[in-house]
C-alpha cells in the first residue's frame, strides 16, 4: 500500500488552486485501486456567495475524476522519454448523487480500475461521507498524453 502527500499529487496531476481537488491519497495499489480525500471547508471560493453551503456537484465529480487520474498517472509516471503524462478526461457515464456534500465534509473517493488499453483507462467507484455514498460513477475514462504533444506551438515558429 502507498500514500501521497500534496506533494507527490502536485507533481502528478497539472491542476492548482483553487482547482486542485484532492488533498490526500490514504491508499494505492499501482494499476488497480486508489482511495483519496478532499476536505470540503467554508473558506473555498465557491461558498463566497453566501447564497449555498452545498458543494457544487460538478466538483464532487471533477474531485472523484482527479483521484481517477492519480490512479492512472500513479502507475505510469513519465514517457520513455521523461515527458511528464498529463491525465485528459475523456467521458463519464451514470453518474448518481446520492445526498449533498457541504462544509466540514471529508469526501473519500474510491477509484477502481475497470480496465486499462494503452494510454486510455476505464475507471469506477464512489464517493464516500462517514462511509455514506454520496457519488457513485459506473464509468469514467481518462486518456494519459505527454506534455509535449500538448503544449501550444506558434504556426509561424513551430516553437512553444
Amino acid at each position: 500500500m502507498t500514500t501521497l502527500g500534496t506533494d507527490e499529487i502536485r507533481t502528478l496531476l497539472p491542476h492548482r488552486y483553487p482547482m486542485l481537488l484532492v488533498d490526500r491519497v490514504t491508499h494505492l495499489e499501482p494499476g488497480r485501486a486508489l482511495t483519496a480525500t478532499k476536505a470540503v471547508t467554508a473558506n473555498e471560493p465557491w461558498f463566497a456567495d453566501g447564497r449555498s453551503l452545498a458543494y457544487p456537484q460538478v466538483l464532487v465529480i471533477e474531485s472523484w475524476c482527479q483521484a481517477a487520474s492519480l490512479l492512472a498517472a500513479g502507475a505510469l509516471r513519465d514517457t520513455p522519454g521523461g515527458d511528464r503524462l498529463v491525465p485528459l478526461f475523456g467521458a463519464i457515464s451514470r453518474i448518481t448523487f446520492h445526498r449533498p456534500v457541504g462544509p466540514g465534509d471529508l469526501l473519500e473517493h474510491r477509484v477502481r480500475l475497470l480496465r486499462a488499453v494503452s494510454d486510455t483507462w476505464m475507471f469506477e467507484g464512489e464517493a464516500t461521507v462517514a462511509d455514506e455514498t454520496v457519488l457513485t460513477v459506473e464509468r469514467v475514462t481518462i486518456a494519459l498524453r505527454p506534455g509535449a504533444e500538448l503544449r501550444a506551438r506558434t504556426p509561424a515558429t513551430g516553437s512553444v
